[in-house]
Formats: structure tokens, C-alpha cells, sequence
């Protein structure tokens, strides 16, 4: 039977809050779609300043919300106001970004390679290109992240920026919250005079809404932050289209923190303790936590795991983002402490639904290498570590794991030997290398890449954060012998000086 309605639950609770919400059917799956191809080839000829200012609007617009905003959020979330406020922060800086990237308008990659009609043996005719705008794209908002991850995050911020009409399938867990924001951006592009298509928002609880969109002829393509499962389904039904499109789908990651074994040696008590505060984090919700710790046996790893250990107990328990997934994260952590060769190293004070306590398990490269779900991700604050007799061991475990989204490397400058061997093997199995940190936090900026292998990602070549987060929405359409009234108003010789950088028979042209 259809479900007309549910409600916003407070995450702490499980209680409904407020109003019943109406759910949207398939039928404004279908509206909304027809409305977003409506609006395309309007939105797409929007000059890049009208573009970069609808973008700085929508910013705009959400900081006006105020506190309601951040008091939806927390209620439908359980993560805390300054967690918050500061994501809030980021998705408003997300689409500033995005509009400096739409006003420098080096994501069309102009190339121009003039005729050469006098060239022996044939000539060369006049080829000129640009990238354009895929058509309307589907975004699904994540659990972890209400605000950055989810309607105005880098998904919609990204293809926005590119030229697409977005139609989001809010995430159900925070309704109340999505729909501030969707009201917001609506509120923005009737102020910057856009067509109303340009966004649209659905609501409503399971799966249905989410296939339909995907499935529907006008979407060209899909931008997801969710578990593997959810993006496996999705990534199915758009294969299985009449046309298939991409589905960009952040899936699943544990992470894998290299201790080196000099790093160990120094200051191994204080990375145990450093380790669990990351793992522990908005209670392990980060598709960077640190699920996975490699290190060679030895003085040094044994100071790690005692701090480890006593950092570990004395962690508490913290709200969860949903009943389900508290639910998933106990089973997965019962599924590790009843594997074969795992040991329980530590846990943190138990916790009744929906909190989730931390927990630490430790077993050996033999027992991890036999096991291949003991290097699955366990959504929340649970981390497995291995312990390797030597280095080649270290290897062999590095080169059986999955794609990550990251992997650390502790180290100190009697490490870098060691490190060299292992760089070329992380690079084939993460989106992003790090030293002397910790992978929890995602920097927007330009060089940051938040992808990886599968099943990090469904496609490696891309990023979710960052700025090369439009190229997944943009595709390049070549121009031969078009006169000047004909080619797109950037490609004429009349477009020089706009700003924009050009690739001109091979050379680049700021």
C-alpha cells in the first residue's frame, strides 16, 4: 500500500515530531522531471555570472533560515549545534565555491585549433570546443551529513554549477531539514528569475521514489552518498534504462591507517589515544572514519593498543542517526567479535538504542587476509586492527584491500623508505593519501578528491568534494567548420578577453 504521509523523528528519541508530511508519488516524480527538461536549455544558456550569483543567493537564502534550521537538524540528526552550525558553514561556502569556479569558466575547457586549409597532404578544418551540461540530474540526500551531503550539498551545488536542473530525493531521516533548504533554494531561483524547474524536491520514506527518479528518461545523472547496497540498486536500475546514464554513487570505505613502525616507536601511545578520538568522532559517522589499522608487531604496536584500549574505555556512548542504522551497527560489530582470529580489544560504555558504544578489535594479517568481510565497512565506531609479523606481510594485506576513500600513513623520516614501497600500492586503492593526520574531515577546496575505487566510489575518475566535482555533470561537444553566427557565443573569435582560459592550437591562453 502507498504510505500518504510519515513524520520527522527525533533522532534521541524515536519519537515523531511535529505535522504529518505529505509523501510525493510517482506521479510527481513525473512532474518534476518533465519540469527540470523544461527547464534545461534555459538554465544551461545562462551567462556565467548570472549563474555564479543564483549560487551565491541559495547561500544567502539558507544563512537566512536562521535557527530553525539548525534546530531541525539537530533534532532529526542527534549531531550536536556546533557540529552543525559548522556544516551549515560548509554548505553555504560549497556553493561561494562553485560560483568563483563558474565565474573563472575553466571547467568548459575551451580548445580551439584554427583551420590550416594550406596544410600538405589535407587540410585541417576550423575545430572548436566546450563542455556542456549533462540535462537535469538526480541527487539523494545522505544520513550523515543533513546539510553538506544532502539538498544544497556538493551534489546539487556541483551540477547546479554545471548547468543541470537537480530533482533531489530527500533523505527521510530529516525531512523537517530538507525541506528548509529546498525552500530556500526555490526561493532563490524565483529571486534570480530562473524557471521554476531548475529544482525540485521529493519526499517520502522506502525506495520507490528514489527508483522511479532514477529511472526516469529525463534524468541524465545521478549523484548519491550512501551505503553499497543503496548505490549498487540505483546504479542497476540506471544501467538497465532504454538509455543508461552514470550513476556517481560514495558508497563504502574502512579507511586503512598505516602506523609505521619508527612513528610507532616514538610515539605509539599517543597515536592509540589520537586513533580512538577520530574513530569516535559524531560517533563514527564519517565515510572517513579510520575502520581499519595496519602495523607491524613490536614494542611500539603494543604501546598503541594500550592506549588504544584505555582511550577506547572510557569512550560513551553517542545518538545515532536512525534506529536502522544503530541496528546495522550492532549487528556488524557482532559479526566482528564472533569472527574467527578476532579479539576484542577494548569497548566503551554500552549504549541502548539509539546510541552506539565504541568498539576496537584486533587480529592478524593471516586471520584478515582469510576473512574478506573483516575489511567491510561497519558504519559507525568500530575499527579492526591488524597486526603484520613484517613488512611483506604489510604488503600483502595492503594489496587485498578494497577501493577507499582514504589511506593514512603515520610516519617519520626513518619511515620514508618504507613508505615509498607502499605509495604506488596506495594510490591504486585510494581517492586521497594522507601523512601524519587523521582521514575524519573532508577540506573543500580545489586539489581535494573525495573518491576512490570501488567500492568508494562507483566511478575512481571522479571526486564528490572539491571543485572537479562538475566535471561528472558536463560532457564535450566538438564544433567543426560552424560559422560565427553559429558557434556558442564562448568559442568565437568576438568571445576573447571574457576571462576564461583557452587551450589555442595547443597553447593555453588566460
Amino acid at each position: 500500500m502507498h504510505m500518504t504521509e510519515f513524520r520527522s523523528i527525533v533522532a534521541e528519541t524515536g519519537a515523531a515530531h511535529g505535522d504529518p508530511i505529505a509523501v510525493h508519488g510517482l506521479e510527481d516524480v513525473a512532474r518534476l522531471c518533465a519540469a527540470a527538461d523544461a527547464a534545461f536549455d534555459t538554465y544551461r544558456a545562462t551567462p556565467r555570472e548570472a549563474r555564479a550569483a543564483f549560487l551565491e543567493r541559495i547561500a544567502d537564502e539558507i544563512l537566512a533560515i536562521g535557527e530553525p534550521l539548525i534546530a531541525a537538524a539537530m533534532r532529526e540528526s542527534g549531531l550536536p549545534r556546533a557540529r552543525l552550525e559548522g556544516e551549515r558553514g560548509r554548505t553555504m561556502g560549497q556553493l561561494r565555491m562553485f560560483a568563483s569556479v563558474v565565474r573563472a569558466g575553466a571547467w568548459q575547457q575551451l580548445r580551439i585549433d584554427p583551420a590550416l586549409p594550406d596544410r600538405a597532404p589535407l587540410p585541417r578544418p576550423d575545430l572548436r570546443l566546450r563542455m556542456i551540461p549533462l540535462g537535469p540530474v538526480a541527487v539523494f540526500g545522505a544520513s550523515n551529513f543533513p546539510l553538506a551531503f544532502s539538498t544544497a550539498g556538493g551534489d546539487t551545488a556541483s551540477a547546479l554549477a554545471a548547468g543541470c536542473p537537480v530533482v533531489v530525493k530527500g533523505h527521510p531521516a530529516h525531512p523537517e531539514t530538507g525541506a528548509l533548504v529546498a525552500g530556500a533554494i526555490a526561493r532563490a531561483v524565483a529571486a534570480c528569475d530562473l524557471p521554476e524547474g531548475v529544482f525540485g524536491h521529493l519526499v517520502g520514506p522506502g525506495n520507490e521514489l528514489g527508483a522511479a527518479l532514477v529511472a526516469d528518461p529525463r534524468i541524465t545523472a545521478v549523484g548519491f552518498t550512501g551505503s553499497r547496497a543503496g548505490g549498487l540498486a540505483l546504479a542497476r536500475i540506471a544501467q538497465n534504462r532504454d538509455v543508461p546514464i552514470p550513476v556517481y554513487a560514495e558508497m563504502s570505505a574502512v579507511n586503512p591507517v598505516l602506523l609505521m613502525p619508527s612513528a610507532l616507536a616514538a610515539r605509539g601511545a599517543a597515536l592509540g589515544t589520537a586513533f580512538v578520538g577520530s574513530l569516535t568522532m559524531g560517533a563514527g559517522q564519517f565515510c572517513t572514519n579510520p575502520g581499519l589499522v595496519l602495523a607491524i608487531a613490536g614494542e611500539g604496536l603494543d604501546a598503541f593498543l594500550g592506549a588504544a584500549r584505555e582511550a577506547v574505555s572510557a569512550a560513551q556512548p553517542q545518538v545515532m542517526l536512525t534506529a536502522g542504522i544503530h541496528a546495522a551497527y550492532e549487528k556488524g560489530v557482532a559479526a566482528l567479535a564472533g569472527a574467527a582470529g578476532v579479539e576484542t580489544l577494548g569497548k566503551g560504555a554500552e549504549g541502548t538504542s539509539p546510541c552506539g558504544g565504541a568498539a576496537l578489535f584486533v587480529t592478524d594479517a593471516k586471520a584478515f587476509l582469510a576473512n574478506p568481510a573483516l575489511g567491510h565497512e561497519v558504519f559507525g565506531s568500530s575499527s579492526v586492527i591488524v597486526t603484520c609479523a613484517d613488512e611483506a606481510e604489510l604488503v600483502s594485506v595492503l594489496k587485498g584491500l578494497e577501493g577507499q576513500l582514504t589511506a593514512t600513513l603515520h610516519m617519520d623520516q626513518a619511515d620514508e623508505a618504507l613508505a615509498a614501497r607502499v605509495l604506488p600500492i596506495l594510490e591504486r586503492k585510494a581517492g586521497r593519501i594522507l601523512a601524519n593526520g587523521w582521514p575524519t574531515g573532508v577540506e573543500v577546496c580545489h586539489a581535494m578528491v573525495h573518491g576512490g575505487p570501488f567500492p568508494a566510489t562507483s566511478d575512481a575518475r571522479t571526486t564528490s568534494v572539491g571543485s572537479m566535482a562538475i566535471d561528472r555533470f558536463l560532457r564535450p561537444v566538438s564544433y567543426q567548420n560552424l560559422s560565427a553566427e553559429l558557434l556558442p557565443a564562448e568559442l568565437t573569435d568576438a568571445a576573447f578577453g571574457d576571462g576564461a582560459p583557452r587551450l589555442i592550437d595547443g597553447k593555453l591562453t588566460l
